[in-house]
């Protein structure tokens, strides 16, 4: 059975960040999420412009540098595009503290027009597919999950990843929260769900729960 949903991944070379471009329709609306580094957001907006798709959303699962440095570039090809953001984690925007820029050795700061949260519990609509917003917070403060049931899978940023999970050791992360959301939260998606995360392969969560070494249900 075919998805209802298209996934293009696109992996910057600094960091192995993976970005996202998520549609339903050919030639329909798209979401843009977590564009990273150079030459990542390049390769979107020729890719969203190849395939007649209309960004319709620009969706950020948290806020760390590679996860946000291709925001400004998306912007400039769409600059009425609105960000979606969960409220906890929009401070990492304006301050290179908080997205870790400053100990990478630059100073990102961010402005977004059109700024808007990502509550958990939530859902997001992106034509005839519902996205349901998890608190996978742990990781990074605010850090979100997009799931979709009809097509079994779940975008999860750095939450998860194919036999690990984010780190926890930066100033405003907390190791126990991660693995109690990872549980609460993804754990309890059907096994076959399938996981496309912040980096790395795309992995299931069936496959996470039996092997994963970080966290085995």
């Amino acid at each position: 059975m075919s998805s209802p949903v298209n996934i293009e991944c696109f992996v910057d070379p600094s960091f192995g960040e993976n970005a996202y471009v998520v549609w339903a329709k050919d030639k329909g609306a798209c979401w843009i999420i977590d564009p990273g580094l150079p030459p990542s957001a390049t390769q979107i907006v020729r890719f969203v412009k190849d395939r007649s798709l209309t960004p319709a959303a620009l969706v950020l699962t948290h806020g760390h540098a590679d996860h946000i440095a291709g925001v400004p570039e998306i912007l400039q090809s769409y600059d009425s595009l609105p960000v979606y953001m969960a409220r906890e984690a929009q401070p990492a925007l304006t301050n290179a503290g908080e997205n870790l820029s400053s100990g990478m050795g630059f100073d990102m700061r961010i402005a977004a027009k059109s700024l808007h949260d990502l509550p958990a519990g939530g859902q997001l609509e992106l034509d005839n597919t519902t996205w349901h917003l998890l608190d996978t917070s742990g990781h990074a403060p605010g850090s979100r999950s997009l799931y979709c049931a009809t097509a079994g899978l779940v975008i999860v940023g750095d939450a998860l990843f194919h036999s690990s999970i984010g780190r926890t050791d930066f100033h405003h992360s907390d190791h126990d929260t991660l693995i109690n959301n990872i549980k609460d939260r993804l754990f309890v998606l059907p096994d076959e769900t399938k996981v496309y995360s912040g980096h790395g392969p795309v992995t299931t969560i069936g496959r996470e729960k039996r092997h994963n070494p970080f966290v085995r249900a």
